[in-house]
């Protein structure tokens, strides 16, 4: 009787209550995949010099993510403990594929520059950890949740680290100029700064990777405790 108890519980739990809100927001912040977690680092040195590559990888995780982890939740009973890595490298590359496709037909030239770190999506530990650590574990509502907070975690770092590289690297977003000659005799350039190429190098993701982290901790003690 408790247990049918506690299922009837758990179906009239409202879709977003405070816990299932908890899985978007939580890993925005205080438990950000990259600035906590420090996962998902390899692509942030990566694909970060531009804004518009950050996004779209961004967009490429929410999807894989999103609904890998819905997929994993449907098959959670049904799969076999010895091959659930199988599983779920096969869920994850049959979504990354897709990706990689609609990227080719329709953003060529931006698949190019992502090059490799598309496929790469398969392996990143973000992915793979939110399969073993949460969808095996929960229904397709609560992993669907999962997926997208996690992803959004994950590509707000992205964003705000191509957002300063591109800028201060190559003085545009997007690809169109905004630190150019209209602006030359004023700001940061009226002191005599310049693009600064360096930014554009994947040791500077790392160092801007590390200011966030910096900052983050530094507004949030629990963070330093834990």
């Amino acid at each position: 009787m408790a247990e049918v108890a506690e299922k009837v519980e758990k179906v009239k739990e409202p879709l977003f209550s405070k816990k299932n809100k908890g899985l978007l927001v939580d890993p925005l912040f205080d438990n950000n995949p990259i600035t906590i977690q420090v996962l998902g680092i390899c692509s942030a040195l990566a694909i970060t010099a531009e804004l518009k590559a950050s996004i779209v990888m961004a967009l490429a995780v929410f999807f894989v993510l999103g609904l890998g982890n819905v997929v994993i939740s449907l098959m959670r009973n049904i799969i076999p403990s010895k091959i659930r890595i199988i599983v779920q490298l096969v869920v994850v590359a049959a979504l990354v594929i897709i990706v990689d496709v609609i990227l080719k037909a329709f953003a060529y030239e931006l698949s190019k520059q992502l090059s490799v770190f598309v496929g790469l999506i398969i392996t990143n530990c973000i992915i793979m950890g939110r399969f073993e650590a949460f969808a095996l574990g929960n229904g397709p509502w609560k992993s669907f949740l999962d997926g997208l907070g996690n992803a959004a975690g994950y590509g707000l770092i992205l964003v705000i680290v191509g957002f300063f590289r591109e800028l201060l690297g190559s003085g545009s977003l997007l690809g169109f100029p905004v630190l150019g000659d209209a602006v030359a005799k004023t700001g940061i350039y009226a002191i005599g700064y310049e693009n600064n190429g360096f930014m554009l190098m994947p040791p500077m993701a790392l160092i801007v990777v590390g200011i966030i982290i910096w900052i983050q901790r530094s507004r949030n003690q629990s963070l330093i405790e834990s």
